[in-house]
């Protein structure tokens, strides 16, 4: 991967990662297109990448996120990230294998949108208006369906904000929850990658952190696609939210069929 492909891939991740079009399908695909070689570097950097991304949250929600006297705060997000925990980590191989399929990406891309057209006007009269409503079985019911986006193409974020909108959270509310929700998984999964999996593509069993300090490219292209994956999602976040409020939806389911077909017909003439 070279550091023009890795600064591709991080640009589309910081666009993605908010919006509730699927960041892991988006790369998966773009990674195809650039012709970049399927490796155990590929996937990881794909994976941790998208720490950069959720840091933006932090920042945008740092006085949330730095308020202690709010400990039940904390404490949702860990009960919201269990399901995320446990699942992950008991089928983390086959979700790697996932990784691999623009077949996946596509089907779940296509049938995502369907739903993001009607979603709108599926959860009406909402109950609950800020996080101190949100209760420990509403995160944890939330962070369920979160786990359905561990399918490439499904999108963490549209599946977390769908799942927050069944529990009686506001539009707005449910993006929120999902932006906040987003930061405790992506670490975990990133952290995971890093320190704990081992990966085996080359025959030898090495550490995420010892592929990135494999090679000097690696190292930069990681460096270098974190940083970019951050500064593009500090953009992709205010615009989200900024136009969640006003439009909805609907653009994005629309903007999902439209890519599914696409992609089905590259996939089926060949050129994925």
């Amino acid at each position: 991967m070279s550091i023009i492909q890795a600064i591709i891939i991080a640009i589309v991740e910081g666009l993605t990662e908010f919006l509730p079009v699927s960041s892991t399908g988006h790369m998966v695909i773009t990674s195809s297109l650039l012709g970049i070689a399927e490796s155990d570097f590929t996937k990881l950097f794909e994976v941790s990448i998208q720490l950069g991304a959720i840091l933006a949250v932090v920042i945008l929600y740092w006085k949330k996120f730095f308020d202690f006297s709010r400990w039940q705060f904390y404490v949702k997000l860990l009960v919201g990230v269990i399901p995320a925990l446990v699942l992950g980590f008991l089928f983390s191989d086959k979700i790697d294998k996932l990784l691999e399929s623009p077949t996946t990406v596509a089907v779940s891309t296509f049938a995502g949108g369907i739903v993001l057209l009607f979603i709108d006007n599926a959860f009406k009269n909402p109950t609950i208006e800020n996080d101190r409503q949100i209760s420990y079985l509403n995160s944890f019911l939330i962070g369920c369906w979160q786990v359905i986006a561990m399918v490439p193409g499904v999108s963490r974020s549209a599946a977390s904000i769908i799942g927050g909108m069944q529990q009686k959270l506001t539009r707005n509310l449910a993006a929120e929850f999902s932006f906040f929700l987003a930061v405790p998984t992506m670490f975990a999964a990133t952290a995971y990658s890093l320190i704990l999996k081992k990966w085996n593509g080359s025959g030898v069993p090495k550490k995420g952190y010892q592929l990135i300090m494999e090679t000097h490219s690696n190292t930069y292209a990681f460096i270098i696609g974190s940083i970019v994956a951050f500064v593009v999602a500090l953009l992709a976040i205010r615009f989200f939210i900024s136009y969640l409020k006003v439009h909805g939806f609907k653009v994005f389911g629309v903007y999902r069929v439209i890519l599914g077909i696409v992609l089905f017909i590259l996939i089926f003439s060949g050129k994925l």
